[in-house]
């Protein structure tokens, strides 16, 4: 039987794994980034770097599962942020 503990860790690995996307969905609804810290998303970014090399030391699937898939969702986010970005400022250039 799983312990608990298993359960447990891989529903934080898959919440934590996801908590990008709603951002990502109001940011394409939206078509807007206005509010959004950038910054915020590098440095997550860079935390999930360091700590995928941790867990890939530690050899701990569930962690490397959980920071393979968080540094390709914030990857997804930030090319979504430029590409909205990019066209507020032409939009705000143009009017």
């Amino acid at each position: 039987m799983v312990e608990l503990a298993q359960i447990l860790g891989w529903i934080a690995t898959f919440l934590f794994s996801i908590m990008i996307v709603p951002q990502m969905i109001k940011t394409i609804k939206e078509k807007n980034v206005n509010g959004v810290s950038l910054f915020l998303f590098i440095i997550y970014l860079i935390a999930n770097i360091f700590a995928l090399i941790y867990a890939y030391l530690i050899l701990q699937p569930p962690l490397i599962f959980k920071y393979v898939v968080a540094i390709g969702t914030t990857l997804v986010y930030l090319i979504l942020f430029s590409y909205y970005y990019k066209i507020q400022k032409k939009l705000s250039n143009i009017n």
